[in-house]
């Protein structure tokens, strides 16, 4: 282990222990060499297409209807985020656990936004890294999730010791949009991201 890592012996647990929906043995590849496990994610625009072109089969016709994502599916998607400090996945450090997940329904009846919260753990309660990692989430989600969703990432409360500051600047949308314009920032979390599915 290097010597400046600020915790060179996390908690770690076994792959197979985490919950999950995704086994290998689920994902099939396809002929073009995607999964199809995000495709229904990507919205339909009529306008992109034919307007007289019609519908190959009844799944592919645009129906209205929203297919439900729960906190698995969640977890599924951050889990799998490498650690900055450690060659390891959130979901095995336990940075990111599914009791932590919360998808709550629109505030008013006239809107259609659901909010994603995901509280996660630092390993120690003095992480530097900790908004880093809280940023890598926070992408990963607003990457992966149809714009229904809005996304909300914080420090679980009373596991870092600047859990309101972190919190403060997880939450502030001008702050975040000027980490992602900085280069070596931007570096870190696409290395933090390269072990997602």
């Amino acid at each position: 282990m290097e010597p400046d890592k600020d915790n060179a012996n996390p908690t770690i647990l076994n792959a197979s222990d985490l919950p999950s929906r995704r086994r290998e043995s689920s994902v099939k590849q396809r002929e073009d060499g995607g999964t199809g496990l995000f495709d229904h994610l990507i919205p339909h625009y009529n306008y992109l297409s034919d307007p007289f072109e019609r519908p190959v089969s009844a799944s592919d016709s645009d129906d209205d209807s929203v297919e439900d994502i729960d906190e698995q599916e969640i977890y599924d998607l951050i889990s799998s985020i490498s650690d900055p400090e450690h060659p390891l996945s959130l979901g095995s450090l336990a940075v990111v656990n599914l009791p932590d997940i919360r998808i709550l329904p629109p505030s008013s009846p006239h809107s259609t936004i659901s909010t994603v919260v995901v509280e996660i753990t630092p390993t120690i309660t003095h992480c530097s890294l900790a908004t880093v990692i809280g940023l890598g989430v926070r992408v990963r989600l607003e990457q992966a999730l149809p714009p229904r969703f809005r996304v909300d990432v914080r420090i679980k409360k009373g596991t870092h010791s600047t859990d309101e500051a972190v919190n403060k600047q997880l939450g502030d949308k001008e702050r975040v949009a000027a980490a992602l314009e900085n280069g070596t920032l931007m570096g870190v979390l696409r290395k933090m991201l390269s072990t997602c599915e």
